[in-house]
């Protein structure tokens, strides 16, 4: 996509997360925490690691991304959008009737989408397929597949089973991005299904395992390019996040996992993303 910078991508996760808010408003239904929390991690994916042409998705020799926990998309819409790959309008058509973006993404309503995610588990698997059919089967090297997860989607059996598969058949070409944000619809992730040692899982099913701060955009792409140099297995990156990131009321909330705000909340999370929780005056000076 090109070489931002630091700050610019920084900059790009903010905008996302002010569109976020503008579609759920709009919408009057969907999920905040996650989305909000993924914004970081979007960004760096879709200005700075993937190989992609948003002017021509189906580019033979793209990237794949695929969205495991779907009912985050609003933050892929929000950031296929500002990268171009349908007009920002198209936004505001979030969860209505017809609309291309469904609250859940539909692969075939939208160009740019890879995969279909209504039912939690089933991402790693399809990632896990289209990684073996790369390695295995086209004998393509220069292409990866990415898969972002939620942490409380590890319930999921499914998750496991494809674990099993991509480290018995070392997909190096596979990167699967793990949100920790610890929590899930029915509170913390410890409390309804305890995950630790997440890492000592990972690593027993054969996978190289990375640990990073989810909203350093840095260290995200410094991890996917870690993982791209790995040879001989694939790799899972533990992004630890905080849920509904940069919304101060947001912030830490397990009962915004589904819910969205309403004009009121918006106004004021906006307003918080606009300052950057009182960091910047509306001169754009520090205070």
């Amino acid at each position: 996509m090109g070489e931002l910078t630091t700050v610019q991508l920084e900059k790009k996760a903010n905008d996302i997360r002010r569109a976020i808010i503008n579609m759920l408003k709009e919408a009057g239904s969907g999920h905040s925490a996650g989305p909000l929390g993924l914004a970081d991690i979007f960004s760096a994916l879709y200005f700075s690691i993937l190989s992609i042409r948003p002017k021509e998705p189906e580019w033979d020799d793209r990237d794949v991304l695929f969205l495991s926990n779907g009912h985050c998309v609003p933050v892929q819409y929000a950031a296929m959008a500002e990268a171009g790959y349908f007009d920002k309008s198209e936004l505001k058509t979030l969860r209505k009737l017809g609309s291309r973006l469904q609250g859940h993404p539909e692969r075939e309503k939208l160009p740019g989408l890879e995969n279909t995610s209504g039912p939690l588990g089933s991402g790693l698997s399809q990632a896990s397929g289209y990684a073996y059919s790369l390695q295995y089967l086209d004998k393509v090297s220069h292409r990866f597949v990415y898969v972002v997860m939620g942490d409380g989607e590890l319930d999921e059996g499914n998750i496991w089973e494809a674990a099993m598969f991509a480290g018995k058949y070392k997909l190096s070409q596979l990167v699967a991005i793990i949100d920790r944000n610890n929590i899930q619809i029915d509170g913390t992730t410890e409390d309804v299904m305890p995950l630790e040692d997440l890492r000592g899982k990972w690593e027993s099913f054969g996978w190289h395992v990375l640990e990073i701060d989810g909203h350093n955009v840095e260290s995200v792409i410094d991890a996917c390019s870690q993982a791209r140099a790995v040879s001989n297995r694939p790799t899972v990156i533990i992004a630890h996040t905080i849920p509904g990131k940069g919304v101060d009321f947001m912030e830490y909330n397990y009962k915004w996992h589904g819910m969205p705000p309403n004009a009121e909340q918006a106004k004021e999370a906006l307003h918080d993303l606009r300052t950057l929780g009182g960091q910047i005056t509306h001169e754009g000076q520090g205070v």
